[in-house]
């Protein structure tokens, strides 16, 4: 039997300093809505977060892949070689 790869997704988000770009306003004031084991319900928790917030329109909410991050195949992962 194969094991698959878990596929972590996290979602985020906050009000941004401009309507085109993705720089948060304030960093300390991120919203951590969690993380989740497949897509589905990261967007579902990514929908709500959004739908929650509608009424923001500097408000935005991200869904980060993080099993993309992490690469066990790879002597090092890119977060590695960043030194952290």
């Amino acid at each position: 039997m194969t094991q698959q790869q878990q596929r972590l997704h996290l979602v985020f988000g906050g009000e941004l300093k401009d309507l085109d770009g993705t720089e948060f306003r304030d960093t300390s004031a991120i919203d951590v809505v969690g993380v989740f084991p497949d897509f589905a319900s990261a967007h579902a928790a990514w929908k709500g977060a959004a739908q929650r917030t509608v009424d923001s329109a500097q408000t935005r909410y991200f869904i980060a892949h993080l099993h993309r991050l992490m690469d066990e195949g790879r002597e090092t992962s890119p977060t590695a070689e960043l030194g952290i």
